[in-house]
C-alpha cells in the first residue's frame, strides 16, 4: 500500500496540487480581508448614512446577496480588468462577499444598544470617534462566529475557479487525470481518482475544520461571557 502511494503521490503530482493549493489559498486570504473592509463600509453606511447612501448600499447588497457567485466569478473572469485569471475571480470574490460581510455587520451594529452612543457622545465623543473607539469593536465581537462561517464559505466557494480554468487546487486536481499517463507512465485507475480527489478534500478539510474549530471556540468563549455579565 506505500509503495502504490508512493508511486501516486510523486514530488511532482505533490508539487503541482500544492501550487494550485496556494492559488486557492491565495485567492481567499485577499478576498477576505477585502470583503470585510469593504463590508465594514457598506455596513456603516446602511446603518448610519443619510437615506439615499442607505438605498444605494442596500441595493448593492440586496443585488449580490441574490445572485449566484459563481455567476460573478464567469463574469469577472471575462469582462474585469485586471492582469491575471486569479486576481479578476479574487474580484468577484470581494464583489460577493462583500455583501455578505456587510449583512453580519449590520446585523452586529443594530445589536448594540443605542444608549452607547448616548454615552459615548456625553464623554465628548464624536459619531466617528463613537464608531471606532466604542461600537465597532463591541460589534466585531458580537459576529466573529458568524464572520467566520462566512470566511469558510469563501474558501470552499474558490473551487468555483476551476469553472473557468484557473490553476487552483480542484482544476489541476481535474487536470492531472488527463495528464497522468504522461507524468507517472501509466494509465489512470478509478483508485488513483478516488484518492487524488481525496487528497485535494483532505487539504479544504485541513483549512475550513481548523476555522470551524475556532467558531466553536468563540462561539464557548461568548457565551460564557454572557453568563459573566
Amino acid at each position: 500500500m506505500l509503495d502504490y502511494l508512493s508511486g501516486l503521490f510523486t514530488p511532482t503530482i505533490l508539487l503541482y496540487l500544492l501550487r494550485g493549493f496556494a492559488i486557492t489559498l491565495r485567492v481567499a486570504v485577499i478576498a477576505i480581508l477585502l470583503s470585510i473592509v469593504f463590508g465594514a463600509i457598506l455596513g456603516l453606511i446602511r446603518s448610519y448614512a443619510p437615506k439615499p447612501l442607505r438605498m444605494l448600499a442596500g441595493a448593492y447588497i440586496e443585488w449580490f446577496r441574490n445572485t449566484p457567485n459563481l455567476l460573478w466569478v464567469m463574469v469577472c473572469f471575462i469582462a474585469a480588468p485586471l492582469p491575471s485569471d486569479w486576481a479578476r475571480c479574487t474580484m468577484a470574490y470581494v464583489l460577493f462577499t462583500s455583501a455578505m460581510m456587510a449583512e453580519i455587520i449590520r446585523g452586529g451594529l443594530n445589536a448594540i444598544p443605542k444608549g452607547q452612543f448616548e454615552a459615548a457622545h456625553s464623554q465628548g465623543f464624536t459619531m466617528v470617534g463613537a464608531l471606532w473607539y466604542i461600537i465597532l469593536p463591541q460589534c466585531f465581537r458580537r459576529i466573529v462566529p458568524t464572520m467566520l462561517s462566512q470566511i469558510i464559505t469563501v474558501v470552499k466557494d474558490t473551487s468555483f475557479m476551476a469553472q473557468v480554468a484557473v490553476a487552483e487546487l480542484l482544476f489541476r486536481t481535474k487536470n492531472l487525470m488527463s495528464i497522468f499517463y504522461n507524468v507517472v507512465g501509466r494509465q489512470i485507475t478509478a483508485p488513483d481518482v478516488f484518492l487524488l480527489f481525496g487528497f485535494a478534500m483532505l487539504l479544504y478539510f485541513a483549512v475550513n475544520f481548523t476555522l470551524s474549530c475556532i467558531v466553536r471556540y468563540l462561539q464557548k468563549r461568548n457565551h460564557a461571557g454572557a453568563q459573566a455579565r
